[in-house]
């Protein structure tokens, strides 16, 4: 096919890149504060651990988790330096797509602003999670596929795959917006972009960049498919509840109107109808499918990407005040800044808030409990803990209390170790909620201490249980005690 190459203006490098460095600077000079994430805990772990796959992820965020802490210290702070600097790209990258839309200097700024008081760009950038380095990868290849359509050169679909395998390779939610957009195509066009050759060349290049991670999950029955269907059976009802509610707050409800006008604006012109479009497609499957809210928010940042130039015509002190009270909200509800004690407050917006809190103390907690058993007996002890969030924070603080590496059968800390069978003396439970039937497995059960953070969050309340031996050989107990959700 023939490309056309429309101009575009030029890139306002300067200020865009102030705006990304000031949210660095903010991010980086909070990411001590409360502390690791459950999720973070989890990370540590499998990075000591590295493979090509999880049962619930693939190997990406575990592997820079394992390069930021190796490099700037086993820290909060030194755990989240990558998640930061993620965080700052993806901001020049959606002022990138608002050039794409023939923003100017101040177009593109704006755009570079309103990402920069999203709550969800913030919140996600103050930690490393799957989902900040997900963000960067759609941001990406949202400019890649609107830079493909808007100039018809088909020798995008190269940039498209490659960053699309390289996605896959840390979170699979990445065919959802490439397939609803592939659908708008097929809808609204310009559906030229799709016969052109270079289309299997960048479907190529994705499929063997993400080959390794295909290969294991298919090599371990693909357990991905069960930890998502765990997803839509114990929490689908109330994701689709909170759909929209969520889709409002998680970005900021003071960017409505951006992304609303973003979406107009879009869809008069005849060539990023698609992408509009994209976006209730993917709300639809999201829906559908009982995902979670988020799944959907980084085409959001698109719509706001466009939204910019309309906007620009409205009221300077309009939109001043719109931006700070985007701010301030979204600081409010996702960095760490009130005092861990008034996090409550926050914790119904935003939960993951409450979930950088009270490991350390939990850890103390269990350690009272280790403590009581006998010493001739310790070496046969166990510390067995319901979630991964738990064992996390016990490899991790554990140490310093003289206690012995914990285990768990959630997740993928179900394949890394299980208890030698010579354990048959006594075993911590570290149980959220007690259950019967998980603790018929072992002898003689004995509720010993709770756990009691100074915030609601999932792990205040959490029972720890004494129990006198395994009720079996633990290789035998194992199949039993695997949990997937």
């Amino acid at each position: 096919m023939t490309a056309t190459r429309p101009s575009v203006p030029a890139f306002a490098a300067v200020p865009v890149c102030a705006v990304a460095g000031v949210v660095a600077v903010v991010l980086t000079a909070l990411s001590g504060r409360y502390g690791y994430h459950r999720d973070e805990l989890y990370f540590l772990v499998a990075g000591q651990h590295l493979d090509w796959g999880y049962v619930d992820q693939p190997p990406l965020t575990p592997l820079l988790a394992r390069i930021s802490t190796e490099v700037f210290g086993n820290t909060p702070m030194g755990l989240r330096v990558l998640s930061t600097v993620a965080s700052a790209i993806t901001i020049v990258v959606v002022a990138l797509i608002a050039r794409e839309f023939g923003s100017e200097r101040r177009g593109q700024l704006l755009a570079a602003i309103c990402a920069a008081v999203s709550g969800f760009v913030i919140g996600v950038g103050h930690l490393a999670s799957t989902a900040t380095y997900d963000l960067l990868a759609w941001m990406l290849i949202a400019l890649f596929a609107i830079k493909l359509l808007r100039t018809t050169d088909g020798r995008w679909w190269l940039a498209l795959g490659l960053t699309a395998g390289i996605a896959l390779e840390n979170k699979y939610l990445v065919v959802l917006p490439i397939g609803a957009l592939l659908i708008a195509v097929l809808i609204v066009g310009p559906r030229e972009v799709l016969r052109s050759w270079w289309l299997p060349a960048g479907v190529a290049i994705a499929g063997i960049v993400a080959l390794p991670n295909v290969l294991w999950q298919f090599q371990h029955d693909w357990p991905q498919l069960t930890v998502a269907g765990g997803i839509s059976e114990d929490d689908g009802t109330e994701n689709r509840i909170m759909f929209i509610p969520l889709q409002i707050l998680q970005l900021s409800p003071f960017l409505v109107p951006v992304w609303v006008a973003g979406f107009r604006q879009m869809w008069r012109m005849p060539w990023a109808r698609s992408v509009a479009l994209a976006y209730p497609l993917l709300c639809v499957v999201v829906l559908a499918v009982g995902g979670k809210s988020y799944y959907a928010l980084p085409l959001l940042l698109v719509l706001v990407a466009a939204g910019v130039e309309p906007v620009l015509a409205w009221r300077r002190s309009i939109v001043a005040v719109g931006l700070a009270l985007a701010a301030v909200t979204s600081v409010l509800f996702t960095l760490p800044v009130l005092p861990a004690s008034a996090v409550d407050f926050v914790i119904p917006v935003n939960k993951e808030q409450g979930e950088q809190i009270g490991w350390p103390e939990l850890t103390t907690a269990v350690a009272d409990v280790w403590n009581r058993i006998p010493s001739e007996q310790r070496g046969s002890a166990t510390i067995f803990t319901g979630n991964y969030g738990e064992a996390g924070a016990l490899r991790r603080f554990g140490p310093s209390h003289g206690l012995p590496p914990a285990y768990s059968g959630h997740m993928s800390f179900a394949d890394w170790e299980r208890p030698p069978d010579s354990n048959t003396g006594p075993v911590v439970l570290v149980e959220q909620e007690r259950s019967p039937t998980f603790e018929a497995l072992f002898r003689d059960c004995e509720q010993v201490g709770t756990v009691e953070n100074i915030v609601s969050n999932d792990e205040d309340g959490t029972a720890l249980v004494l129990c006198d031996s395994p009720g079996a050989p633990w290789s035998t107990l194992w199949p039993d005690l695997r949990h997937y959700y």
